[in-house]
């Protein structure tokens, strides 16, 4: 069965929907059946209103190059189809999903809810689960499990979408890497790649046998738990090669 999964983030001109504030980036990653694909969605888009100077504080886009970009409704439909199927995986999702909602709510032709054609995970709250009582924010996680986010000078929905990938694999479960070459990588190693059995055919395996220590204080054992039990164990009576046989009434 293929799991398919889109890391998604966005970036907006402020923090409240309600109050009229927009989307002005999104960015998704895809995964499928754990192992990053060389698929994309990026765009900046126009939200026809200023940038809190805030939010410009947060991610460093401004108004002047948004400007230029195309509005929502331009890109919905090349949106919608990327993501469709997909289960979403959003850090702190409710923020991003009710952004997402607002602007789909907008236009005619779509769907109304994002969940109406996307499943949703939410990594801070299965960070939660997994940390309790510990900082659970994108930048605590990638420290927490060696993720790279030198890059981070400021917020950016593609590059925290790309961060958040590496968590969330390492958080569930881990990935030896995210290249699509680690195939070749791993056979120029000398590594066998993780879903590929290894050929055992031709090793030998050490047998260990028991010292004369060991067997007597085996044996001394076996006396200890006969004289409990009150009758003779049924047990091989060569200690070298003692195994347990069960009585024939168990045995049926």
């Amino acid at each position: 069965m293929t799991t398919r999964q889109v890391v998604l983030d966005t970036e907006t001109t402020g923090l409240e929907p309600e109050a009229g504030h927009r989307i002005i980036e999104i960015g998704c990653v895809e995964i499928v059946n754990r192992r990053l694909t060389n698929r994309r969605f990026h765009r900046y888009v126009n939200p026809g209103r200023p940038v809190d100077r805030g939010a410009v504080d947060v991610h460093g886009i401004e108004d002047d190059f948004l400007a230029k970009q195309p509005r929502f409704a331009e890109v919905a439909h090349e949106f919608l189809e990327f993501v469709k199927g997909a289960e979403l995986v959003i850090h702190n999702a409710d923020f991003d999903v009710e952004f997402i909602n607002h602007e789909l709510r907008r236009l005619d032709g779509v769907p109304r809810e994002i969940r109406d054609c996307c499943g949703v995970l939410d990594t801070l709250a299965l960070a939660r689960r997994l940390h309790p009582g510990q900082r659970n924010s994108l930048d605590a996680l990638a420290k927490r499990y060696s993720v790279d986010n030198s890059k981070r000078d400021f917020h950016g929905a593609l590059l925290d979408a790309q961060i958040l990938t590496e968590i969330y694999l390492s958080m569930t479960g881990g990935q030896a890497s995210l290249s699509l070459d680690s195939r070749e990588q791993s056979a120029a190693a000398g590594v066998a790649p993780a879903d590929e059995r290894i050929d055992r055919a031709g090793l030998a395996l050490p047998v260990l046998q028991a010292s004369g220590d060991e067997l007597a204080a085996h044996e001394a054992l076996l006396a200890k738990i006969e004289k409990r039990c009150g009758h003779a164990l049924d047990w091989d009576a060569n200690p070298a090669t003692t195994n347990l046989h069960p009585p024939a009434s168990a045995a049926a």
